[in-house]
């Protein structure tokens, strides 16, 4: 955007990040409602003669699995969000992820994926995949530039990594991996659930194809579930036609309805969230009851340059790893004394939650040492006041450790 730009909401280029949240993607209906209705039909009406249409179409309304015109009002606020040509919005994040890799992959084919993942994205590689279709996983460390190379081979089609490592924070260099896969001939693909916008766009690095949770921070209430597909359109056609009409894996109206919903105030909550995962991040660290902490806006992060750069001081995200002071029985006691942040799953909702993962499984060999001793706590980072959450903190390790 530029100075001499007029906005206009048809045209997100010329808008700023508040303003696409707010407009991009919202239709006034005919009768005077400033906001796109909830469609909650399945079918529209047919044309006068039907018979030339395409069935498997989804160029226009006819049937919500080929689209749905809350889905389509989501998709161009996504696709303006993240500074793609188009996005596609499916059932669930995992949902998205699983349509990159059913369309873009066949048998006989190799992909090169981060060796520290979401636990779906593990285990479709580590098992589901290759075990059903032949496909061939390799896993590596995408923050050595040097083994990624090193394992691309001439049949890798997709290289995968997440920008912040779900749960380890570890960050990669997606310019640089989006050139180690260009060099191979190979897509990169990048899972941004942790860093969604405005703090990071991986499309303007050269990544391929970007995916989000959108249940996470983009939804933000914790009220919905969804996922979406963010890059060119000639790569995400395919993914529309075969993933998501023959497949299936369509995001419900109402679910696109709150998540558009919800997105007006990515901007806002995501600046909240930042700012107090920072303040607590530095607290925790500064706590001698604490083993460790792992938040890329900490100087003692590996990635902490990295992702000051990449980030172009937008912030460092709101998710981080810690751990207390002993044994997998000390960290949920812990758990258990706090009352301000919940212990459940998911991450990116208005209210902090925490998770406690142990050391057992599979993924926990590419952990760092630190995860591998103590297991550790998954924090999302919230919006309630800061002082509340600090003093919870607090309260919960006094109680821990009388």
């Amino acid at each position: 955007m530029t100075p001499s730009t007029p906005p206009d909401p048809a045209r997100p280029d010329s808008l700023g990040d508040h303003t696409v949240c707010v407009h991009v993607g919202n239709t006034p209906t005919t009768d005077g409602a400033i906001r796109t209705p909830i469609t909650m039909a399945n079918s529209y009406h047919l044309p006068d003669d039907p018979s030339t249409m395409d069935w498997s179409g989804t160029d226009q309304l006819f049937y919500s699995r080929n689209s749905g015109a809350n889905q389509i009002a989501l998709q161009h606020k996504l696709a303006a969000l993240d500074h793609g040509e188009d996005a596609v919005a499916l059932a669930s994040g995992v949902a998205a992820l699983h349509a990159i890799f059913f369309t873009h992959v066949a048998a006989g084919d190799h992909v090169v994926v981060s060796d520290t993942t979401y636990e779906a994205t593990w285990k479709l590689w580590s098992d589901l995949l290759p075990r059903k279709y032949g496909i061939e996983a390799t896993f590596v460390d995408a923050t050595d530039h040097d083994a990624v190379r090193a394992a691309m081979r001439h049949n890798t089609r997709l290289l995968v990594t997440e920008v912040v490592a779900n749960p380890t924070t570890k960050v990669t260099d997606i310019g640089a991996l989006a050139r180690t896969a260009h060099d191979a001939g190979a897509l990169l693909v990048v899972d941004s659930t942790f860093t969604p916008p405005p703090l990071y766009r991986p499309l303007d690095d050269g990544a391929d194809l970007v995916a989000h949770s959108l249940t996470k921070y983009i939804n933000g209430h914790g009220d919905a579930m969804g996922g979406a597909i963010i890059g060119r359109r000639e790569l995400l056609e395919p993914i529309r036609a075969e993933a998501m009409v023959d497949v299936g894996g369509v995001i419900s109206p109402f679910n696109a309805w709150l998540i558009s919903r919800g997105a007006v105030t990515l901007p806002l909550r995501l600046a909240q969230h930042q700012a107090t995962a920072q303040r607590i991040a530095e607290l925790l660290a500064d706590d001698e009851r604490i083993a460790f902490v792992a938040y890329p806006g900490l100087v003692t992060h590996p990635q902490h340059e990295l992702a000051a750069r990449q980030f172009g001081g937008r912030g460092f995200g709101a998710m981080m790893a810690f751990a207390v002071d002993g044994d997998p029985t000390t960290q949920n006691r812990f758990v258990s004394h706090l009352r301000v942040i919940t212990s459940a799953v998911s991450l990116g909702h208005d209210e902090s939650l925490i998770v406690h993962v142990g050391t057992d499984g599979p993924r926990v060999a590419a952990y760092p040492e630190d995860f591998r001793r103590w297991g550790h706590l998954r924090f999302s980072v919230g919006l309630e006041d800061p002082d509340d959450l600090a003093a919870d903190l607090r309260q919960a390790l006094d109680a821990t450790f009388a």
